[in-house]
């Protein structure tokens, strides 16, 4: 993996990360000449017993632009700069202009109210998968996904190591169904000040298994999937996908290596590469299914960054398609915004064998 490291012309940071050497006289180009100098700040949720981040400036930022404003192409006029230079680079991370979590230097405190509040110390980075902003990530080369994972785990260890940062997030939006506001490949990273309660729910219980029975309850399921094979989309040597028995989304997929790894740094470059095919086969999976691009969310769960030991952790994707059947949308509505208790009207192993059915070529 080669990196390349720029500063952009309102303060912000990008890397270029490719699969060949890339060009060091490269300039990092930006749409802003100036720093936004915004800083997002928390709220304290007393009925959840979490924090709320608060970011209204956020509401300015780039929506659904059309094709020829597209800030996540190349600069191909430098009177009309995007976010990124052309060059020989094939995966960019930059921080996001409008982010959710961060402080800028010099920030006001956050405002006195009948909550506590507290900086939303942290930070925000977009990842941009590829140059092709026709592309999308299943359609990559298999290195080229590789390349991306490598990246995911660069950007693990180096938020990790802040001490403001427990928890490191990658995840992708894929459709306007799910939010998207740029439909250029990319995905976020967001690296937390605290562990955020999702993760942290799923850590408690791993963690209390692990201590119960020496494996975390993820080892287990799969080992208990590998054996039963009615729901697996992928089986590799090294990596799986499948359908696991408890979706709680009529196409829910996810993806992990066989053997416990705590976080992408910690991939060795067998479990890379099958992990990689394992991504690559849902993904085409997904848009054979219907002959069109399926909406997604795909997150990534690893070990905290908390400065501990997390041998319960095992790095997994969980994916979360909207769709409910071939012409319905799935969304969230009383009992599950509400009571936290999902419903399902469809078996996780009929959907396993729709995908199943699809073939795909690596």
């Amino acid at each position: 993996m080669y990196r390349l490291e720029l500063t952009k012309p309102d303060g912000r940071q990008l890397a270029l990360y490719g699969r060949q050497p890339i060009d060091p006289h490269l300039q990092a180009p930006s749409p802003f000449a100036e720093p936004l100098n915004a800083s997002a700040h928390l709220r304290w949720h007393p009925l959840r017993g979490e924090w709320v981040t608060y970011a209204a400036y956020r509401q300015g930022r780039t929506f659904l632009p059309p094709p020829e404003y597209n800030p996540l192409a190349v600069t191909r006029d430098p009177a009309n700069p995007t976010e990124l230079p052309a060059g020989g680079w094939d995966v960019a991370v930059f921080d996001n202009r409008f982010p959710s979590l961060g402080q800028a230097p010099g920030a006001p405190a956050p405002p006195e109210l009948i909550v506590p509040t507290a900086p939303a110390a942290g930070k925000c980075e977009v990842v941009v998968f590829t140059q092709d902003p026709g592309a999308s990530l299943g359609a990559l080369p298999l290195d080229h996904i590789e390349l991306l994972l490598q990246v995911w785990g660069e950007r693990t260890q180096r938020l990790g190591e802040r001490e403001d940062i427990k928890y490191v997030l990658p995840f992708e939006n894929r459709g306007a169904e799910v939010g998207v506001t740029l439909h250029h490949p990319h995905g976020q990273i967001y690296a937390y000040p605290v562990v955020p309660p999702v993760p942290a729910r799923m850590q408690q219980v791993a963690q209390e298994q692990y201590a119960a029975k020496g494996r975390g309850p993820l080892d287990l399921l799969i080992e208990a999937e590998r054996a039963s094979g009615e729901r697996v989309i992928y089986e590799g040597p090294h990596a799986i996908a499948f359908v696991p028995v408890c979706a709680r989304y009529p196409y829910e997929v996810w993806l992990a290596t066989i053997e416990p790894v705590p976080g992408f740094a910690g991939l060795t470059p067998a479990q890379r590469a099958d992990l990689a095919r394992a991504l690559k086969t849902v993904l085409l999976k997904y848009d054979g299914l219907w002959q069109r691009p399926l909406p997604y969310l795909m997150a990534w769960y690893q070990a905290a960054t908390d400065g501990l030991e997390h041998p319960e952790a095992h790095l997994h994707a969980q994916l979360y398609p909207p769709y409910r059947t071939r012409d319905r949308l799935k969304y969230l509505a009383g009992t599950e915004l509400a009571a936290g208790f999902f419903a399902m009207d469809a078996l996780p192993e009929e959907k396993a064998r729709e995908l199943q059915q699809v073939e795909v070529r690596l």
